[in-house]
């Protein structure tokens, strides 16, 4: 049966629980158990599938279509386990279920109350799909003393009742500051942050402790004091300069050993840390470097484009080589003719995906610089769309080339998708329906020709399973005449209705992608888009 580590926050927000899950499923990983992680969010949202990437990041869409918060993206990054729905469930999601249980009348007329119906959801969601596991790592997304997240610790503090010691342990990662004025650590807000738990009635057995210096021997002796726990229990969380470095700094500090531990298990022998050993050396010992530049809208939120950072690092990785990303505001390109010149420095151009008009056109001049230029490119989701609209007006001249999603156009190369199959299925979806969940979502297949670009770089696979999130699709009624100026239509879905990948042959790598290939892409398996458009960029540095 599984055993279930739950990992909380306090002091501050953004110390990292997300990495520190995702490091410790590798570390269990690495020791020969199966894991499974998931998290838990506070807000009201359904999922932030809607929510502006100001405000919350990027969306992470599973295989099996769930828009998720952005750690799940670390998760699979970390241990290769895909994620599902299943894993990551919000407030708004817990209360809309119960509240259509109880339209239902599944209550049987029973008061409907946050202990224990609401709580006793959040056990439920927890423990679903774990058989076969040997531990589930679940989140707590938000602080401790947040009101929102009550219900949540409440759940888990029942749950580890009902399973026992055996099965559950409590895992904490708190803050020790240091103050520069007193030249001291503080360990005041990690003691408080604790004893915020234990008046929710939970005694965390492992504390994680950031800090941007090491924490003194004496320091950790006194945390262990006052929170109630072993020394040994006290682990320092340092600031690290590549992500990927946790978990070997997580298992020279013995957190796999004390998790174990506090589980009656044995950690004899050390676990194979040789992949991330191997992966760190490529991140700290490149043997040489590009420069990609990403035209986005969102770029005052890093967060916002995680998984394509990521996956353009995982890249490099492939080829040995450091990526330099240099984040470009599309909108520069409309208000100044002469900042495309910012381009002729780079190795390669990539737009990623996005909504609304905004810096759209900025987004055209790029591609058109890329294609022009015969810059490595890379296009995904809107930035396929926007190749293809570039192509449109540029090559086949139709100057009013543009998309249904900024309003009623007379050339409407991309189009609101309404229908669409999955599997043996149609979906359907309604211009004035609600947003949320209503995209084409999660995995689908798509039939890669013979001969092209694309296909070779899927090591010549005929047909492919990537994730998909947009509500707009390349109008296929333009297809003979695009290809006719040179645009290859290289990937179509099944059915041959949906246009799935574009490409130049008279180009040293130009691609665009309606899917978002970013969100498969691991550290130790980079994903074969990535690899090939630095590989691309690499030979436009003439690094080669």
């Amino acid at each position: 049966m599984a055993r279930f580590v739950f990992i909380t926050g306090g002091v501050v927000s953004s110390l990292g629980k997300g990495i520190a899950s995702a490091s410790l499923g590798a570390l269990l990983q690495a020791r020969g158990y199966k894991v499974r992680l998931r998290k838990l969010d506070p807000y009201l949202n359904v999922d932030p599938g809607t929510m502006s990437p100001y405000q919350h990041g990027e969306v992470y869409v599973t295989d099996d279509g769930a828009e998720t918060d952005l750690d799940l993206g670390h998760y699979e990054r970390f241990t290769g386990v895909a994620a599902r729905k299943a894993d990551n469930w919000t407030t708004g999601r817990i209360y809309s279920d119960v509240i259509a249980a109880e339209r239902r009348g599944d209550y049987l007329g029973g008061t409907v109350q946050v202990i224990p119906h609401i709580t006793d959801k959040i056990k439920e969601v927890i423990q679903a799909e774990t058989d076969g596991y040997d531990f589930v790592l679940v989140e707590i997304g938000g602080t401790v003393g947040d009101i929102e997240s009550l219900p949540f610790l409440e759940a888990i503090r029942q749950l580890a009742n009902e399973l026992g010691p055996q099965r559950s342990l409590f895992m904490h990662l708190t803050l020790v500051p240091y103050i520069a004025s007193a030249g001291e650590l503080k360990t005041k807000p990690t003691q408080h942050s604790v004893k915020e738990l234990l008046g929710l009635g939970i005694q965390p057995q492992i504390l994680l402790c950031r800090s941007d210096r090491p924490i003194p021997e004496n320091e950790r002796r006194k945390i262990a004091l006052f929170c109630n726990v072993r020394p040994e229990s006290v682990i320092p969380a340092l600031d690290a300069s590549t992500i990927y470095e946790v978990p070997l700094a997580y298992h020279r500090e013995g957190l796999d050993q004390e998790v174990l531990r506090l589980f009656g298990l044995s950690a004899y022998g050390e676990p194979d840390m040789g992949r991330w050993e191997r992966i760190v050396q490529s991140v700290k010992q490149p043997e040489g470097e590009v420069t990609i530049a990403v035209v986005g809208k969102y770029t005052n939120l890093l967060d916002a484009y995680k998984s394509l950072s990521e996956a353009l690092a995982h890249g490099g990785m492939a080829h040995n080589v450091k990526v330099n990303l240099d984040w470009v505001d599309s909108q520069i390109f409309e208000n100044d003719a002469e900042a495309v010149a910012r381009l002729e420095k780079v190795n390669g151009i990539l737009v990623p995906g996005g909504f609304g008009e905004r810096g759209t056109e900025g987004k055209i001049e790029a591609v058109r610089f890329a294609r022009e230029k015969k810059v490595p490119f890379f296009g995904i989701c809107f930035g396929m769309q926007m190749a293809v609209i570039e192509a449109a007006r540029n090559l086949l001249g139709i100057k009013g080339a543009s998309s249904t999603e900024f309003g009623p156009c007379a050339e409407p190369v991309v189009g609101l998708l309404t229908e669409w199959l999955r599997g043996n299925e149609v979906e359907r979806r309604a211009a004035a329906g609600d947003l949320g969940g209503t995209m084409r979502l999660g995995a689908y297949p798509a039939a890669l020709a013979e001969g092209s670009l694309v296909r070779e770089v899927y090591a010549d696979t005929p047909t492919i399973h990537e994730r998909h999130r947009h509500r707009f699709e390349v109008n296929v009624a333009y297809k003979d005449r695009l290809e006719a100026a040179g645009l290859r239509f290289s990937g179509m879905s099944p059915d041959g209705v949906l246009p799935e990948i574009v490409e130049y042959s008279d180009h040293p790598w130009f691609i665009g992608v309606q899917y978002h290939p970013e969100l498969k892409s691991k550290p130790f398996e980079p994903h074969p888009l990535f690899a090939g458009f630095v590989g691309a960029a690499v030979k436009q540095a003439r690094l080669v």
